[in-house]
């Protein structure tokens, strides 16, 4: 008898593991994903480099350069263009400088160069832009008068640009 219960506890134990397989078991659950787009502009600006100006030429210098405003889709948004950093200067009459020498220009909204681009939305920045996919690119025109008898030298301001959105 002995001998017998060996041979059933040798297979009896591969027998049950196959009679009995394991079960597997699995479950779910979801979470959300979520995210609040905030809205945000940022601004670059290209330099304004009017080049060499003739003292003593009756014709005005113009020049001109691009600014880039990336807003969130959909935001208005308006440039201001401040006086700059002249002792005096007004945002209707700029000033370069070089020591105590001024060299006064202005900026304008269109290469017309009739309407003046200051710091005061509604009254003389562009009008309200909404923002599309991209960046706007936004030209900015500047002149400096004719007949302003001034030392030789390098003259230098700068201005400052205010997005409001």
């Amino acid at each position: 008898m002995r001998h017998s219960r060996k041979w059933v506890f040798i297979f009896g134990l591969p027998l049950a593991a196959i009679a009995a397989p394991a079960q597997a078991a699995t479950t779910t659950t979801t979470f959300p994903v979520t995210a609040t787009v905030q809205t945000a502009c940022s601004v670059s600006a290209n330099p304004l480099a009017f080049g060499n100006y003739d003292p003593t030429s009756a014709t005005a210098l113009d020049a001109s350069t691009t600014l880039s405003v990336l807003c969130t889709i959909g935001t208005s948004f308006t440039v201001g263009l401040n006086a700059g950093t002249a002792s005096g200067a007004t945002v209707t009459t700029r000033r370069m400088t070089n020591g105590a020498n001024t060299l006064n220009y202005a900026l304008y909204r269109e290469s017309g160069r009739t309407n003046n681009w200051g710091n005061t939305p509604g009254t003389d920045t562009p009008p309200a832009t909404t923002a599309p996919v991209g960046a706007s690119s936004l030209t900015v025109y500047g002149r400096v008068p004719a007949g302003q008898n001034v030392p030789a030298g390098g003259y230098a301001d700068t201005i400052t640009v205010t997005v409001n959105y």
